[in-house]
């Protein structure tokens, strides 16, 4: 049962992308159709995380780590917020010109692969999963799925 869930709120989460990707891309044009505004459109977007963030930790107020525990963490705990700014853009610069079905399509796609990657070697603190045929077949029928959404 949990995974059920787990499963359903993961799918909100896609949504949740998809959605923002529009947002962001539909914020660009916007503001002007100059292709630097995007940067703008991720500074808005961004901006708005870090209010509703600030906004839950004054409501939850959960208790601060220790400065031994944030010195502790690895290297690449810290690059989730750039990554997340880059994705932001990407959705504010891309998905106006490809389209939202498109757009997120890709971006599954390249999760897939990164992913299989990051399983298979254990990077970023995951647990070894090996790439099996069955994991390949899935990417291919992704990139498939990609093909189809681009033209047909």
């Amino acid at each position: 049962m949990h995974t059920t869930i787990f499963a359903l709120l993961a799918m909100g989460a896609g949504a949740c992308i998809a959605m923002q990707a529009s947002a962001n891309g539909k914020f660009r044009q916007n503001l002007g159709d100059h292709p630097q505004f995007a940067l703008w459109a991720m500074f808005f977007s961004i901006l708005g995380t870090i209010l509703t963030a600030a906004a839950v930790m004054l409501v939850v107020r959960p208790p601060l780590p220790s400065a031994e525990a944030l010195r502790g963490t690895q290297w690449w705990n810290w690059i989730g917020g750039p990554l997340g700014a880059l994705i932001v853009l990407a959705g504010a610069a891309l998905a106006r010109e490809l389209g939202a079905a498109l757009f997120i399509a890709l971006v599954v796609g390249g999760q897939l692969l990164c992913s299989l990657l990051l399983d298979h070697f254990a990077l970023l603190g995951l647990q070894e999963q090996p790439v099996t045929a069955g994991r390949v077949l899935g990417a291919v029928l992704v990139v498939g799925g990609v093909v189809c959404i681009k033209y047909l």
